[in-house]
C-alpha cells in the first residue's frame, strides 16, 4: 500500500458546545485526516487516476493546475506518489502555509498577484488563463478542476461514507461551494439513497453569486470564485446560505476553542450554516457538514495569528 490508500474514510463527530438548545444534531466530517490535511486529496486522486485510465495522462507528462492551495497540495501529493512533474498557478491571496506545502511536496509554483490579498473574480480568471498558457506546452495535462467532470466522481465515496456513518439517518448536508464538485458529488449519492435529504450550499455573503447577487472580494479561501462554477448543479441544491467572512472566521475560532476542532475559514462557514439549518429542522434531525481542511494551513493568517 502507498500513501494514496490513506485518502478517505475520515471520522464523523458530533458538535457538543457550539450547538444551541433545540437544534438538530450537527455532525462534522474531519477531512483534515486526509494526508495533506484537506478534503481535496479525494479529488486530486480522482483527477489523476481517471486521466491515466482514459489515456489523457501518460508517463513522463507534466500536470498543470490553477489553485488556491488545497487542491494544489493534494495534486502535489498524488504527483509525488506517481512520479509526475507538477506546475501550479496560484497567488499571494492564499496563505503562505499553503504555498509552502505545495512547494514542499515538489510542485513548481507560478504566482499571480492579487488585489490586496483578496479573492476576486479577476484573480481566478487570471490564474486560469496562466494555467491554460502553461498547458499549451507539449506532454502537458491540465487537470482544470473547475470544468473537469472527473472531480464529481472523486466525491462519490465521500457521500457513501456519510451515508454509512449516519446509518442513513441524515436530513441535510451543508457545504461551501468552490468548484461545486464536492457538494454535487455528495448530493448525487445522498439524493439517490434518500430524495428527501436537503442539500444546502454556502457562499460568502460578500460575493453572493449563487443567490443571484454581484461578485465581490472576500477572504474565505477556496470558495466563492466570483461566478457560478461550471460543475455547480442548481437542481441538486435546496437552499443557499450566505455567510460573512468575519462570521466564518469567528466560528472557526470558536469551534477550535470550544470543541477542540482546528479547521479553516470555510469550515467555520460550514458550521455556522449547519447550525442555522439545524435550528430550523429541530432536535430530531441530523445535519452533516465538512471540516474541509486543517487550521494548520492558516496559522500565519489573521484567522489564528495571536493578537
Amino acid at each position: 500500500m502507498d500513501i494514496l490508500h490513506a485518502i478517505g474514510n475520515t471520522s464523523l463527530v458530533q458538535l457538543r458546545k457550539v450547538v444551541p438548545p433545540g437544534c438538530a444534531d450537527i455532525l462534522v466530517k474531519l477531512e483534515w485526516e486526509n494526508p495533506t490535511g484537506s478534503l481535496k486529496d479525494r479529488v486530486a486522486h480522482a483527477l489523476i487516476a481517471r486521466a491515466e485510465k482514459g489515456g489523457r495522462l501518460k508517463p513522463g507528462d507534466t500536470v498543470v493546475e490553477y489553485t488556491g492551495g488545497s487542491t494544489g497540495a493534494s495534486l502535489a501529493l498524488v504527483c509525488a506518489a506517481k512520479g509526475y512533474r507538477l506546475r501550479l498557478v496560484t497567488s499571494d491571496a492564499f496563505s503562505q502555509a499553503k504555498l509552502d506545502q505545495m512547494a514542499a511536496l515538489g510542485a513548481e509554483l507560478a504566482l499571480v498577484p492579487s488585489e490586496g490579498g483578496l479573492t476576486t473574480k479577476k484573480l481566478i480568471l487570471d490564474m486560469i488563463e496562466a494555467a491554460r498558457n502553461l498547458s499549451k506546452e507539449p506532454h502537458t495535462y491540465l487537470t482544470d478542476q473547475l470544468n473537469n467532470q472527473d472531480s464529481i466522481a472523486g466525491y462519490h465515496p465521500l457521500g457513501e461514507e456519510i451515508w454509512s456513518q449516519t446509518k442513513g439517518e441524515i436530513d441535510a448536508f451543508v457545504h461551501s461551494v468552490g468548484t461545486g464538485a464536492s457538494s454535487r458529488g455528495v448530493a448525487e449519492v445522498l439524493k439517490q439513497k434518500k430524495p428527501s435529504v436537503k442539500i444546502i450550499a454556502v457562499e460568502p455573503a460578500e460575493s453572493p453569486v449563487l443567490s443571484g447577487g454581484e461578485p465581490g472580494p472576500h477572504k474565505i479561501e477556496g470558495v466563492g470564485i466570483g461566478y457560478v462554477p461550471p460543475l455547480y448543479e442548481k437542481s441538486l441544491i435546496d437552499e443557499i446560505l450566505p455567510v460573512k467572512t468575519e462570521d466564518a472566521k469567528e466560528a472557526a475560532r470558536r469551534i477550535a476553542r470550544e470543541e477542540g476542532l482546528f479547521a479553516g475559514t470555510s469550515s467555520g462557514a460550514n458550521v455556522l450554516a449547519a447550525v442555522e439549518v439545524g435550528k430550523h429542522l429541530g432536535p430530531k434531525a441530523k445535519v452533516v457538514t465538512l471540516l474541509a481542511d486543517s487550521g494548520l494551513k492558516y496559522l500565519h493568517t489573521d484567522l489564528y495569528r495571536r493578537r
